[in-house]
């Protein structure tokens, strides 16, 4: 970065660690915080898409309907997430290049399954080898975004089920008769008054995804736990040129700031959600709050 880096053996003090701060592989690192927090602001609503679609198939009048919701919700949360993403993303991604070694290699007459490998065509598999490494990165990190979000949208689907149910149903019985439809009560009255009896746990739920993310090293993305560790572990020349002795505490410790803060941070702004939403709500909340005011 600065043209007195050339030569790491001749800087010591400062100037040696302003190069070692400088370097791609810390770039990588820094970028690294970003990763994190686009797949948070991507896989939130991706889970809360799925827990809403999970919550209303639980509460539905269709039976099979019924029990595929309340099957996803209770199947999901009942396994350990470092289980189920190791599980999952493995299956998923076997399981797509199995349909493409279908279409695209009809004449493969060898098993593709032979003891613990699992072997396609070349053209099958995902991505191309001859793809750019970038393909590499996205397909990833599209693995981790729906792993996520199937695995938190069942959490969330259990919130909304009891957010909805916690919903009057007196409320329901008069707008349907006013002449309203099953469909229009649902999204004019159940809808808009859930979302203060979900919002309580679905807070608790961001915090829980927050504190996840350092899953991703086990979906192939390099995240802020994987450049820690190696960075900050005794120098391997094929990170950096600058050797040091073990650093990880260092590097921990600024992942433990960034955490502490982010949750600070979305505490404060759930906060203004949650007093937003409860305003003019005839909940205990909502009702204790205008009280104070």
């Amino acid at each position: 970065m600065f043209s007195y880096c050339t030569d790491p053996s001749t800087l010591d003090g400062l100037a040696w660690l302003s190069c070692y701060l400088t370097t791609g592989k810390q770039f990588l690192f820094y970028t690294s915080f970003g990763t994190v927090l686009v797949l948070l602001f991507i896989t939130a609503p991706v889970a809360l898409a799925f827990g809403f679609g999970g919550a209303i198939a639980a509460r539905s009048r269709i039976a099979p309907l019924r029990w595929i919701g309340k099957t996803y919700i209770a199947m999901v949360r009942g396994v350990p997430d470092i289980v189920y993403f190791m599980f999952f993303v493995i299956a998923l991604d076997q399981g797509l290049e199995w349909l493409r070694h279908k279409w695209k290699c009809p004449d493969w007459d060898a098993p593709i399954r032979q003891g613990s490998d699992f072997l396609v065509c070349a053209e099958a598999k995902l991505p191309l080898s001859s793809s750019p490494q970038i393909w590499h990165e996205i397909y990833n990190f599209s693995l981790a975004v729906f792993t996520f979000g199937i695995v938190f949208g069942a959490f969330s689907a259990n919130v909304l089920y009891g957010a909805m149910r916690a919903v009057p149903h007196a409320q329901i019985e008069t707008a349907e008769a006013y002449g309203m439809s099953p469909r229009q009560s649902f999204w004019r009255v159940l809808v808009p008054q859930m979302w203060m009896y979900a919002l309580p746990g679905l807070s608790n739920l961001w915090m829980i995804l927050i504190k996840a993310t350092p899953l991703l090293f086990l979906l192939g993305v390099e995240d802020i736990v994987y450049w820690a560790r190696e960075l900050g572990g005794t120098a391997n020349p094929r990170f950096t040129a600058y050797p040091h002795g073990d650093w990880r505490l260092w590097y921990f410790l600024a992942l433990l700031v960034f955490y502490l803060l982010f949750t600070r941070l979305s505490e404060v702004v759930l906060a203004r959600i949650t007093r937003r939403l409860s305003h003019g709500q005839a909940v205990l909340g909502g009702a204790q709050r205008e009280t104070a005011a």
